[in-house]
Order: structure tokens, then sequence, then C-alpha cells
């Protein structure tokens, strides 16, 4: 290509004398190529990275995954580490946006993590797809970096942290666990004769997790077996906290706390050792409705109150409740949850009963956050509701149409492991990087 240049210059009509005019050619000659090699250099630098940040399905994942096999890892050193960057105006929303598609996936499979319950086994106990593994939570208005299992587990050296709630803090203990053991395995050291209360120390690091079963964070009596039959009517103290978990309160660096479903149950209510009435009273005549919203109200300020008053100050998160995905009915009526997409951003609203638990929520936490120098709101909610496809369904026992069952029972509440519920621990470890932003 420079020869022809250097021939189309030779042969030019404006060149009619050589020796006169050598040094002039030779002058254009150079500027020619200076310009050529810019063009070249200007072309590359000027290729755009596409960004997939469009909702689409994602492609189909490798066909192994559901197999077990050993996801690949990648765990940045702690000096790469960066909370979530900003847009131009400073304002920063990670509780707000949208799931978004990603190849990467998970960082364990099903296979790889012992402390999944068998009833979030979802792909072990048959679930045929995949696709809900491949996406992540994009905030609106900034990147939410994904949870750093090593970097998390050496800022936890010597601390403890400490999960408070019912049947969902354990599920968000147990995807915790499995992303941890990336980098360590926990070794369980304790457990309750219901195996609902557990402790677990990674030993490398001297860091301690627990999960401690208290689903109305209230003293409560309970007749349940197993499988959620109940015996008798709960009875309910709304003016004690449960001592299972504040008699260990000193004992914590870091909480997550949390409430919600289990106030939708009968329960039989107590305030200054007598019975002030019911909720849901299955014709108990002689006992007044005083409706979940007044019993869960009371909860959280007895909650709330505990924590800012008290001499022992551990970083509280206080989680939102989490919503479920029944259609055409629920639990216990044939209600199904088979979609196979999330829903796009506002695509879907809250169930009147789940919209008042969280105004109830938003409203006593904003009571104390400016009073407390040590409560922060994990707002999962949001994220959660836009995930109908993340719940085991049908898939919560192993092959649950091999019978050909007229009733096959779904479970659209709790979450598959792995599945969305491992992208709360992105929210929270962005909390526990930058607590005073999230003030």
């Amino acid at each position: 290509m420079f020869k022809s240049m250097k021939n189309l210059v030779d042969t030019s009509p404006f060149v009619s004398s050589r020796p006169r005019n050598q040094i002039f050619v030779k002058l254009l000659v150079s500027f020619l190529l200076i310009g050529l090699a810019f063009r070249l250099l200007i072309s590359d630098s000027f290729v755009a990275s596409p960004v997939p940040d469009v909702q689409t399905a994602p492609e189909s994942p490798p066909s192994d995954l559901s197999a077990g096999s050993q996801a690949s890892v990648s765990v940045d050193s702690p000096e790469n580490i960066t909370i979530a960057s900003q847009n131009a105006s400073g304002k920063c929303d990670i509780f707000k946006g949208k799931w978004v598609p990603d190849p990467s996936g998970p960082v364990y499979t099903n296979t790889t993590c012992r402390h999944i319950q068998d009833h979030q086994n979802c792909l072990r106990n048959g679930r045929p797809d995949v696709d809900f593994l491949f996406w992540r939570w994009k905030p609106r208005d900034c990147h939410l970096p994904r949870f750093n299992p090593k970097h998390f587990l050496d800022a936890m050296r010597n601390k403890w942290w400490a999960f408070i709630g019912d049947s969902i803090s354990r599920n968000h203990v147990q995807s915790l666990l499995c992303i941890l053991s990336q980098v360590e395995d926990a070794e369980e050291i304790y457990h309750d004769k219901e195996y609902r209360s557990k402790i677990w120390r990674f030993p490398s690091h001297n860091f301690t997790l627990s999960v401690i079963w208290s689903p109305f964070l209230l003293k409560a009596e309970t007749f349940e077996n197993p499988d959620g039959v109940s015996s008798s009517d709960i009875q309910l103290y709304l003016d004690q906290l449960d001592r299972k978990w504040t008699d260990q309160y000193q004992n914590f660096d870091y909480v997550v706390i949390s409430g919600g479903k289990w106030f939708l149950k009968t329960t039989i209510n107590h305030e200054n050792n007598a019975v002030m009435g019911c909720h849901y009273c299955q014709g108990k005549n002689n006992l007044t409705e005083l409706g979940y919203e007044y019993s869960y109200r009371k909860a959280l300020e007895l909650v709330f109150n505990f924590i800012t008053r008290s001499d022992h100050s551990p970083l509280v998160l206080f989680r939102t409740a989490t919503p479920d995905h029944f259609e055409n009915g629920e639990w216990n009526s044939g209600g199904m949850c088979n979609r196979t997409m999330p829903f796009g951003e506002g695509e879907i609203a809250l169930k009147d009963v789940d919209s008042v638990m969280r105004e109830i929520e938003i409203e006593e936490f904003q009571k104390v956050r400016e009073v407390s120098r040590n409560m922060r709101l994990l707002d999962t909610t949001a994220m959660s509701l836009d995930r109908p496809d993340g719940h085991p369904g049908p898939y919560r026992h192993l092959n649950p149409f091999a019978g050909m069952k007229e009733h096959v029972q779904n479970d659209c509440l709790h979450w598959c492991l792995p599945g969305p519920i491992d992208h709360w621990n992105d929210l929270l470890m962005e909390i526990m990087l930058s607590p005073d932003r999230y003030r």
C-alpha cells in the first residue's frame, strides 16, 4: 500500500521537475503516511464495548450447570473492592432498580454447597429450567458490585453476625454460607433440638455466624409440626420480646433482623398478663379481632425500642418482609408459581397484605432512624417482588409429579438455592462497607 502511494505521488501531474521538487515530494509522502497511521489509531481507539443491560431472556446456560458442576469463582483482592459507584448527581438508591441478564451466573451450584436444605434444592428436585440463575440486580442510578466472599471474611475476622427471624432468614443464611464456602467452609458448632437455630464458625477467620429462630421476634408459644400443621392456636405476647435473641444480643457485631408472614397466622394475643384479643379468630366470638396490623406494629415498636435503648450497639440491618408469588390460589388452595422470567420494573404491584405490612415497616423504621446510630434498612421488597421465577414451586420435593398426584403443593415464598436470594447479599455487603451512606 505504501509503494502504491509513492507511485501515485511520483506520477502526479503537479510534479513537473523531479530534482527541483524532491524535497516537496518527500514531505508530501511523509504527511500522507502520518495521516494514515493516525486514522488507523483513531479507528481502533473508538470501538465501543457492548453493555448487556437489556432485559431479555439470557442465552442458554452451560448444559452441565444443573448437573452440579463446579462454578467458576472470581474473587477480587480486598484492595480492588469498591462500593457502589454513584451517578453524577451523587444519588444512589440500591433498593430501586431492575433485574438484568448476567451470563456469569451463580458462584456455587446445587451440588457444591452442603448447606442447601432439600426443599430449596430446586435443580436436584427436578426443576427443568435454569434461566432463573442468570440475572443480577442493577440499581437504577449506580452500579452495585457483586458480593465478594474473600473480602467479606477478611473484614469479619473476630466478628459475629446473627440473623434473627423466620424461615426466610434461614434461607438467607444458607445462601450466605454457600457463597462464603467458596473461600472457607463453615463448621456447625451448635443447633437446637428442631435444627431451626444454628451457629457456625469459620476457624481461619475466627468468624461466627448464627441464625436464631424467632418468627415473631416476640415471646410466642407455637404448636406446629415440621409440616406446618398446627394442633393449637399460637399464643403471642405483644409486650415481651423473645429471649432467644435478646439474651444473646450483647455478643453480636452485626445483626440482620426481620419479621413477616407469621403475623398472618391465627394468634391469641396477650398483653399485661391478659388475653387482649386475637387475629383470625376462627369463630371465637368472645375475643376481639385485633388484626395482624396491630400485632406487627406492636412487635416492631418493641424491637426497635430495645435496639435503640441498648447499651450494646452492633450494626443492625432491618430487612423488610418478602412477598410471595402464589397465583390462582394460596399455598393450601392450589396456588402456584410457574413463571420462568423476572418481572420488569413496575410491572407488578404488591398484594394488599404485603403492601400494608411494608407500610408498617417503613413507618416504624422512620420513627427510630433519626435517633439510632446503628440501624440501617435492608429493603429487599422490590427486588424480591420482581422475581416470581425464583421459588421452588412444585420442586420442593424430589420429582413431585412422579406419582401423578392430583394436587401438588407449591412453595412460592421461599427461594431456590442458588437463586435470586443470593443477590440480597450484594446489598448486605454494600451497606456493611459504607454504613454512613445508608443512614
